[in-house]
Protein backbone atom coordinates (compact mmCIF):
# COMPACT_ATOMS: atom_id res chain seq x y z
CA UNK A 1 0.00 0.00 0.00
CA UNK A 2 0.93 3.64 -0.50
CA UNK A 3 -0.24 6.72 1.49
CA UNK A 4 -2.82 8.17 0.67
CA UNK A 5 -2.54 11.14 3.24
CA UNK A 6 -0.38 12.63 5.75
CA UNK A 7 -0.48 15.21 8.16
CA UNK A 8 2.69 16.32 10.38
CA UNK A 9 3.07 18.63 13.07
CA UNK A 10 -0.95 19.33 13.32
CA UNK A 11 -1.71 21.84 15.79
CA UNK A 12 -5.62 23.61 16.33
CA UNK A 13 -5.94 26.18 19.48
CA UNK A 14 -8.98 28.02 20.05
CA UNK A 15 -8.50 31.43 21.05
CA UNK A 16 -5.96 33.15 22.86
CA UNK A 17 -3.77 34.20 25.80
CA UNK A 18 -5.04 33.05 29.10
CA UNK A 19 -8.21 31.62 27.17
CA UNK A 20 -6.81 29.38 24.81
CA UNK A 21 -7.35 25.73 24.12
CA UNK A 22 -5.27 23.56 22.73
CA UNK A 23 -6.75 20.62 21.21
CA UNK A 24 -4.24 19.01 18.53
CA UNK A 25 -0.48 19.47 19.73
CA UNK A 26 1.93 18.28 17.01
CA UNK A 27 -0.80 15.21 15.66
CA UNK A 28 0.84 13.67 12.98
CA UNK A 29 -0.61 10.27 11.43
CA UNK A 30 -0.41 8.61 7.17
CA UNK A 31 -3.07 6.94 6.37
CA UNK A 32 -2.31 4.14 3.64
CA UNK A 33 -4.96 3.69 0.91
CA UNK A 34 -6.86 0.85 1.52
CA UNK A 35 -7.10 1.11 5.37
CA UNK A 36 -9.97 0.20 7.36
CA UNK A 37 -8.78 2.04 10.67
CA UNK A 38 -10.98 3.11 13.76
CA UNK A 39 -9.81 6.30 15.52
CA UNK A 40 -10.13 6.16 19.60
CA UNK A 41 -9.76 8.47 22.35
CA UNK A 42 -11.27 9.77 25.26
CA UNK A 43 -14.06 13.06 24.73
CA UNK A 44 -12.05 16.06 24.00
CA UNK A 45 -9.02 14.05 23.18
CA UNK A 46 -9.13 15.89 19.31
CA UNK A 47 -10.50 13.22 17.67
CA UNK A 48 -13.53 15.59 15.77
CA UNK A 49 -11.06 17.87 15.39
CA UNK A 50 -8.90 15.76 13.47
CA UNK A 51 -11.71 14.74 11.55
CA UNK A 52 -12.55 18.22 10.68
CA UNK A 53 -9.43 18.84 9.37
CA UNK A 54 -9.34 15.91 7.67
CA UNK A 55 -12.26 16.40 6.10
CA UNK A 56 -11.08 19.75 4.61
CA UNK A 57 -13.83 21.35 6.79
CA UNK A 58 -11.66 22.96 9.29
CA UNK A 59 -7.98 24.74 8.98
CA UNK A 60 -5.34 23.73 11.61
CA UNK A 61 -3.31 26.78 13.33
CA UNK A 62 -0.23 24.67 11.98
CA UNK A 63 1.35 21.66 10.58
CA UNK A 64 0.96 20.14 6.69
CA UNK A 65 -1.62 17.80 5.11
CA UNK A 66 -1.31 16.36 1.80
CA UNK A 67 -3.51 14.35 0.30
CA UNK A 68 -2.96 12.69 -3.07
CA UNK A 69 -0.49 14.56 -3.58
CA UNK A 70 -1.93 17.50 -2.88
CA UNK A 71 -0.93 20.26 -0.33
CA UNK A 72 -4.76 21.11 1.33
CA UNK A 73 -3.58 23.50 3.40
CA UNK A 74 -2.48 25.99 0.56
CA UNK A 75 -5.91 25.70 -1.48
CA UNK A 76 -8.32 28.07 -1.49
CA UNK A 77 -12.15 27.30 -0.43
CA UNK A 78 -13.26 26.67 -3.75
CA UNK A 79 -10.23 24.01 -4.55
CA UNK A 80 -11.47 22.61 -1.49
CA UNK A 81 -15.01 22.40 -2.05
CA UNK A 82 -14.72 20.41 -5.13
CA UNK A 83 -12.04 18.07 -3.88
CA UNK A 84 -14.04 17.34 -0.94
CA UNK A 85 -16.97 16.41 -2.79
CA UNK A 86 -14.52 14.29 -5.51
CA UNK A 87 -12.35 13.22 -3.11
CA UNK A 88 -14.22 12.37 0.72
CA UNK A 89 -17.03 10.80 1.71
CA UNK A 90 -18.66 11.97 5.62
CA UNK A 91 -20.88 9.16 7.20
CA UNK A 92 -22.29 10.86 10.86
CA UNK A 93 -23.47 9.50 14.02
CA UNK A 94 -26.73 11.14 13.48
CA UNK A 95 -26.90 10.66 9.35
CA UNK A 96 -28.13 13.86 8.69
CA UNK A 97 -30.36 12.64 5.91
CA UNK A 98 -32.64 15.39 4.39
CA UNK A 99 -36.24 13.51 6.03
CA UNK A 100 -38.60 14.70 3.09
CA UNK A 101 -36.59 13.11 0.45
CA UNK A 102 -36.21 9.78 -0.42
CA UNK A 103 -33.30 7.13 0.11
CA UNK A 104 -32.35 7.75 -3.34
CA UNK A 105 -32.84 11.09 -3.61
CA UNK A 106 -30.61 11.75 -0.51
CA UNK A 107 -27.90 9.32 -2.19
CA UNK A 108 -27.85 11.64 -5.37
CA UNK A 109 -27.12 14.83 -3.62
CA UNK A 110 -23.29 14.98 -3.88
CA UNK A 111 -23.61 14.19 -7.27
CA UNK A 112 -25.86 16.60 -8.36
CA UNK A 113 -24.11 19.31 -6.11
CA UNK A 114 -20.93 18.26 -7.88
CA UNK A 115 -23.07 18.21 -11.98
CA UNK A 116 -25.81 20.37 -11.05
CA UNK A 117 -28.01 18.19 -11.73
CA UNK A 118 -29.19 14.31 -11.29
CA UNK A 119 -28.00 12.51 -14.27
CA UNK A 120 -29.04 8.41 -15.93
CA UNK A 121 -25.56 7.26 -14.79
CA UNK A 122 -25.96 8.62 -10.77
CA UNK A 123 -29.40 7.07 -10.70
CA UNK A 124 -27.97 3.56 -11.76
CA UNK A 125 -25.03 3.75 -9.34
CA UNK A 126 -27.45 5.34 -6.62
CA UNK A 127 -29.86 2.53 -6.70
CA UNK A 128 -27.03 0.09 -7.56
CA UNK A 129 -25.74 1.01 -3.58
CA UNK A 130 -28.85 1.08 -1.92
CA UNK A 131 -29.24 -2.27 -3.06
CA UNK A 132 -25.82 -3.27 -1.89
CA UNK A 133 -26.91 -1.62 1.22
CA UNK A 134 -30.06 -3.93 1.59
CA UNK A 135 -32.55 -1.45 0.91
CA UNK A 136 -33.49 -2.09 -2.68
CA UNK A 137 -36.97 -1.77 -1.39
CA UNK A 138 -36.74 1.12 0.10
CA UNK A 139 -35.30 3.56 -2.33
CA UNK A 140 -38.44 5.62 -2.97
CA UNK A 141 -39.34 5.77 0.37
CA UNK A 142 -38.66 9.31 2.21
CA UNK A 143 -36.10 8.67 4.67
CA UNK A 144 -38.47 9.98 7.37
CA UNK A 145 -40.48 6.55 6.94
CA UNK A 146 -37.20 4.69 7.72
CA UNK A 147 -35.91 3.04 10.68
CA UNK A 148 -32.14 4.43 12.55
CA UNK A 149 -30.45 1.36 11.09
CA UNK A 150 -31.71 1.83 7.45
CA UNK A 151 -31.23 5.55 7.75
CA UNK A 152 -27.43 4.97 8.25
CA UNK A 153 -27.14 2.52 5.71
CA UNK A 154 -28.81 5.46 3.20
CA UNK A 155 -25.81 7.93 4.94
CA UNK A 156 -23.30 4.96 3.84
CA UNK A 157 -24.29 4.39 0.16
CA UNK A 158 -24.54 8.50 0.23
CA UNK A 159 -20.71 8.98 1.47
CA UNK A 160 -19.59 6.70 -1.49
CA UNK A 161 -21.81 8.15 -4.09
CA UNK A 162 -19.06 9.73 -5.81
CA UNK A 163 -16.75 6.89 -4.94
CA UNK A 164 -14.03 8.77 -3.06
CA UNK A 165 -10.69 7.51 -1.79
CA UNK A 166 -11.32 8.52 2.16
CA UNK A 167 -14.27 8.21 3.96
CA UNK A 168 -14.69 10.11 6.97
CA UNK A 169 -17.04 8.27 10.13
CA UNK A 170 -17.99 9.98 13.05
CA UNK A 171 -19.50 7.62 15.59
CA UNK A 172 -21.42 5.81 12.64
CA UNK A 173 -22.78 3.43 14.93
CA UNK A 174 -23.58 5.23 17.90
CA UNK A 175 -27.19 5.36 17.91
CA UNK A 176 -27.70 2.43 16.84
CA UNK A 177 -28.62 -1.25 18.16
CA UNK A 178 -26.09 -3.97 18.07
CA UNK A 179 -27.74 -5.91 15.49
CA UNK A 180 -27.73 -2.89 12.86
CA UNK A 181 -24.24 -1.41 14.69
CA UNK A 182 -23.23 -4.91 12.89
CA UNK A 183 -24.60 -4.38 9.99
CA UNK A 184 -23.61 -0.96 9.14
CA UNK A 185 -19.67 -1.76 10.03
CA UNK A 186 -20.75 -5.77 7.74
CA UNK A 187 -21.09 -3.69 4.50
CA UNK A 188 -18.42 -0.56 5.42
CA UNK A 189 -15.79 -3.42 5.61
CA UNK A 190 -17.55 -4.94 2.12
CA UNK A 191 -16.86 -1.46 0.38
CA UNK A 192 -13.24 -1.29 2.02
CA UNK A 193 -12.35 -4.92 0.81
CA UNK A 194 -13.93 -4.49 -2.59
CA UNK A 195 -13.65 -0.86 -3.46
CA UNK A 196 -10.03 -0.06 -2.16
CA UNK A 197 -11.83 2.62 0.09
CA UNK A 198 -9.66 4.00 3.02
CA UNK A 199 -12.16 4.46 5.90
CA UNK A 200 -11.44 6.41 9.15
CA UNK A 201 -13.78 5.40 12.11
CA UNK A 202 -14.04 7.59 15.40
CA UNK A 203 -15.79 4.92 17.81
CA UNK A 204 -15.77 4.66 21.54
CA UNK A 205 -16.64 0.78 21.23
CA UNK A 206 -14.12 -1.39 21.43
CA UNK A 207 -16.05 -4.23 19.47
CA UNK A 208 -16.40 -1.54 16.67
CA UNK A 209 -12.60 -0.99 17.28
CA UNK A 210 -12.26 -4.78 16.85
CA UNK A 211 -13.63 -4.73 13.22
CA UNK A 212 -11.31 -2.27 12.01
CA UNK A 213 -7.45 -3.50 10.77
CA UNK A 214 -5.90 -0.18 12.66
CA UNK A 215 -6.02 1.34 15.84
CA UNK A 216 -5.38 5.28 15.65
CA UNK A 217 -5.45 6.16 19.77
CA UNK A 218 -5.84 10.11 20.04
CA UNK A 219 -4.47 11.33 23.17
CA UNK A 220 -4.39 14.98 24.62
CA UNK A 221 -4.22 16.24 20.74
CA UNK A 222 -1.56 13.45 19.54
CA UNK A 223 -1.53 10.10 17.86
CA UNK A 224 0.12 8.05 20.90
CA UNK A 225 -0.30 4.59 19.28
Amino acid sequence: MSALLEVRGLVKTYGSGDAATHVLRGLTLALEKGEMAALLGASGSGKSTLLTILGTLMQPTSGSYTMLGQDLLAAGDAQLTQFRNKHIGFVFQFHNLLPDFTALENVLFPTAVREGRETAAARTRGRDLLARMGLADRIDFPTANLSGGQKQRVAVARALMNAPELVLADEPTGNLDRASAMQVMALIAQINAEEGTTFLISTHDDTIAGLCRRRVLVKDGVVTG
